[in-house]
C-alpha cells in the first residue's frame, strides 16, 4: 500500500471513529430525555390565579435567558410576602436515603440553588401544619452527584410512593413519607399554597432532564411519631 493510500484509509477511519462517537453523544445526551417523557408522571394542569396578560409575559420573560439556579426564576408569576415574619431557624438538614442525600443543606428563602436546597418563603416550616416546599436544581442524571447542588435533585423523579425523607430542623427529627408524584406547569403555582389538613412536604425540581420545561412535584406527608 502506498503512503497516498494510506492516508485515505486513515481518514476514513477517523471519519468512521468521529461519526459512531457522535451518535454516541447524542444518545448518551437525548436517551435520559427521552426515557423520562415515555415514563413520566401525569401532568396535573391547574387553574392558574395569574391573570393571562401576566402568564404570557413571565413566559416571554424567561424563555431562553433565565437562571434556573435563581429559586425565583422557577415560578414567575409568585409572589413572596415581603412582611412575613422571618423563622430564627435559617437553615436546616434533609436526608434522602433513596437519592444517597445525606444532610444536605436547606435555606429558608434563600436564592441561590448552587449553594444550597430552597425552602420556598412563606411555606410552613418542618413538623408543622401546612406545606413545605423545597427546591433542587437539577441536570442529566449522567451528571448526578448528591453533594454538589447543581445536580442534587437530578434522580428526583426515581422516588417511588413510601420512600422516607428525614428533615433535622432546630434540633428535631421529622419523618415524611412519599405519596403522590406529579408535573405541573412554571405557571401553576398553587403547589405553592398551604394544606392545614396535616404537615406535608413537596420537593420541586425542573423536568425533564436538561430542558427544564416542566416542574416535577414529590408530595409526601409526615410519619407521627408513633409510627417512626
Amino acid at each position: 500500500m502506498n503512503n497516498q493510500g494510506g492516508k485515505k484509509l486513515l481518514f476514513k477511519i477517523c471519519a468512521v471513529v468521529c461519526g459512531v462517537s457522535g451518535v454516541v453523544v447524542l444518545i448518551w445526551v437525548f436517551f435520559p430525555i427521552i426515557s423520562y417523557e415515555l415514563t413520566s408522571p401525569t401532568l396535573m394542569t391547574f387553574i392558574s390565579p395569574i391573570p393571562d396578560s401576566q402568564v404570557i409575559d413571565a413566559g416571554r420573560q424567561n424563555v431562553g435567558n433565565a437562571d434556573y439556579t435563581k429559586a425565583s426564576s422557577w415560578f414567575p408569576g409568585a409572589k413572596v410576602d415581603s412582611n412575613a415574619p422571618r423563622p430564627a431557624v435559617s437553615f436546616y438538614k434533609i436526608s434522602i436515603p433513596r437519592l444517597n442525600i445525606r444532610n444536605a443543606i436547606v435555606s429558608i428563602g434563600g436564592e441561590d440553588l448552587a449553594q444550597n436546597l430552597i425552602q420556598y418563603p412563606g411555606t410552613a416550616l418542618p413538623g408543622q401544619v401546612g406545606n413545605a416546599v423545597i427546591f433542587g436544581h437539577s441536570v442529566l442524571p449522567a451528571f448526578y452527584n448528591p453533594t454538589n447542588y447543581l445536580t442534587i435533585f437530578s434522580t428526583l423523579p426515581t422516588l417511588v410512593s413510601g420512600d422516607t425523607i428525614t428533615l433535622n430542623y432546630d434540633g428535631i427529627t421529622y419523618k415524611y413519607q412519599v405519596e403522590d408524584k406529579f408535573e405541573v406547569q412554571p405557571t401553576d403555582i398553587q403547589i405553592l399554597n398551604q394544606d392545614e389538613s396535616d404537615s406535608f412536604l413537596s420537593l420541586v425540581t425542573c423536568v425533564p432532564p436538561g430542558l427544564q420545561t416542566r416542574r416535577l412535584i414529590i408530595k409526601a406527608r409526615i410519619v407521627p411519631v408513633g409510627n417512626t
